[in-house]
């Protein structure tokens, strides 16, 4: 196989997985590590990729960011299966942070279940879908409104979240890898995003496979200042078994 061919088998591999692995790359097809890499480096020079620790990633720019909208309607069915596997984290009684997404949304839909509960968000859709429940007080922080994320952030958020603490925060990231942590296009998101960790005894990420092993524009934490991390399936195995390696506990739905 010519070079050029090669490296339209990675792209093709890579768009169907979204990840590739450098030693699976290798064994695939029967080549030199050291080749792999020189391959991956020029695609990446070519703006096809991104490379990574170990393998490499589809290309996106790191400040691109979707609307909600957009994201709603993508993995709808793995959302909510993350979502359902997350309030079995919780128990009546407790407060808990939910961070904006359109994951936490689904879990903001699962809290109609309990009977006794204090939520804390930056959301108005979370904070919307649990206005009428009976035994749930919703604490809905002050704030700028970002129409993209329909997030509360800025200054007088970041001053709400610094009086509280919570039993657990739920919170939703644009990309995460053990090296880069967790990471969002947004300055502003990022730093209401750090906040809203370090209110929580416990802090579960949930997300879908997209952003596992992606990098984003701004880090907000680092790997091991989550707890448990909850995704789906089509996660890229390499990574998750990296973040297990790291301590984090990894559910997959």
């Amino acid at each position: 196989m010519y070079g050029i061919e090669r490296k339209s088998a990675i792209l093709d591999l890579l768009n169907k997985n979204s990840r590739v692995d450098v030693q699976e790359l290798s064994q695939y097809f029967n080549l030199s590590e050291s080749t792999i890499r020189r391959d991956l480096k020029e695609l990446e020079e070519a703006q096809l990729l991104k490379r990574t620790h170990g393998g490499a990633v589809l290309f996106q720019s790191v400040t691109f960011e979707p609307t909600y909208n957009e994201k709603e309607v993508t993995f709808q069915e793995e959302k909510k299966a993350i979502a359902k596997e997350a309030a079995k984290f919780i128990e009546n009684g407790e407060s808990i942070l939910l961070d904006s997404g359109t994951t936490t949304y689904y879990l903001s839909q699962e809290l109609r279940n309990f009977s006794s509960l204090r939520v804390v968000t930056n959301s108005i859709l979370c904070a919307n879908e649990l206005k009428d429940v009976p035994g749930i007080e919703v604490v809905l922080c002050g704030g700028s409104l970002r129409a993209e994320t329909l997030a509360l952030v800025g200054p007088l958020a970041e001053i709400c979240f610094d009086q509280i603490r919570v039993d657990k925060t739920f919170i939703a990231t644009n990309g995460v890898d053990v090296e880069n942590g967790l990471t969002t296009p947004n300055l502003t998101e990022a730093a209401i995003k750090k906040k809203m960790i370090a209110c929580g005894k416990k802090v579960i990420l949930i997300t879908d496979h997209t952003k596992i092993g992606q990098v984003s524009f701004s880090k907000f934490a680092d790997i091991h200042d989550i707890n448990f991390l909850i995704t789906d399936s089509a996660a890229p195995k390499t990574v998750v078994n990296r973040i297990n390696e790291a301590g984090i506990t990894v559910h997959i739905v």
